[in-house]
């Protein structure tokens, strides 16, 4: 069995290097082809287990029975233009999992679609970011039980400890995700708000030592905190962050949903709506909040 990785960007690409220092055989691919230019910085991309194509025709063309190809690009209209392709193109009984951030009904389509291929499709939600690409995912499953369980070797090798989750039926594992990213949303603002009410207190903190502080045997320690410790090292007062919040689609669709289901969610809510204000007021609150975005998943800030 081995692994495709298909979209070779920041998660792609980490991903592939967990996968080779596990010992599998990896095929990557991106349409973008000046990514293959730096893969030679990382040694293991010259080994035997690493195969590049410049072209989606020729990997196709090597893909067998069984392969398992992992699916990294942007949501929306790129990844269902590729999912299409796989679809017109993948051999029998090869294994797509799709781990955008993409919409959970979206899923529920395309796994019927590929069944009737006799294509099999699991959706996948991901969080750690880019370090979870590289040591360990989390990693939440949808789809067929009968398929995970052929793929769970492999995935449990790319994922940390008890880091792996089958979560049900088709759309599941990005129904879950996006839950999570509501729930991340709601700890990032909180953690914000109360940095912002330090910033306008009369006394003079070291931001740096409260997040080092709180981090350590406090209630609220956590992985955001620790990267808030590693951001305001760099810079105490994030002087060069622009505090600008943006937001992915996932959230919005969480609040549509909870409004379907007549589930109130008001500290969600809020904390959208809050990274939809920062798009024209400037707030240390928003500092916050992109520093941890860029911490963890990588995500663009412009600099204040």
């Amino acid at each position: 069995m081995r692994i495709v990785i298909y979209g070779f960007g920041r998660m792609g690409k980490n991903l592939a290097l967990n996968a080779l220092e596990k010992g599998h055989e990896v095929f990557g691919f991106d349409i973008d082809q000046s990514i293959k230019e730096n893969l030679n910085q990382d040694k293991i991309f010259l080994s035997d287990s690493f195969r590049w194509f410049t072209s989606s025709e020729s990997l196709f063309y090597e893909i067998e029975q069984g392969d398992v190809i992992f699916l990294f690009v942007p949501p929306g209209e790129v990844t269902d233009q590729v999912l299409a392709l796989l679809l017109n193109n993948l051999p029998t009984a090869s294994i797509v999992i799709e781990g955008g951030n993409s919409h959970f009904e979206k899923a529920k389509q395309w796994s019927l679609k590929f069944e009737s291929k006799g294509i099999h499709f699991l959706d996948m939600g991901t969080s750690g970011g880019l370090s979870g690409a590289r040591n360990g995912l989390c990693a939440m499953v949808g789809g067929s039980k009968k398929v995970f369980d052929q793929v769970q070797p492999v995935l449990s090798s790319l994922c940390s400890l008890d880091g792996l989750l089958y979560t049900g039926e088709a759309g599941s594992g990005h129904f879950l995700k996006m839950v999570h990213n509501g729930i991340e949303y709601g700890m990032m603002q909180s953690i914000a708000e109360g940095f912002e009410l330090l910033e306008k207190s009369e006394f003079h903190f070291d931001y740096h030592e409260v997040a080092k502080t709180w981090n350590n045997g406090s209630v609220i320690r956590s992985w955001l905190m620790e990267l808030l410790v590693d951001a305001f090292k760099n810079e105490d007062r994030l002087e060069n962050v622009s505090s600008k919040m943006h937001a992915s689609g996932e959230v919005k669709w969480l609040i549509e949903e909870s409004i379907k289901l007549q589930s109130p969610m008001p500290v969600t809510y809020l904390s959208l709506m809050m990274r939809n204000r920062s798009l024209e007021e400037e707030t240390f609150s928003g500092k916050i909040v992109s520093a941890l975005r860029n911490s963890f998943g990588g995500h663009n800030v412009s600099k204040g």
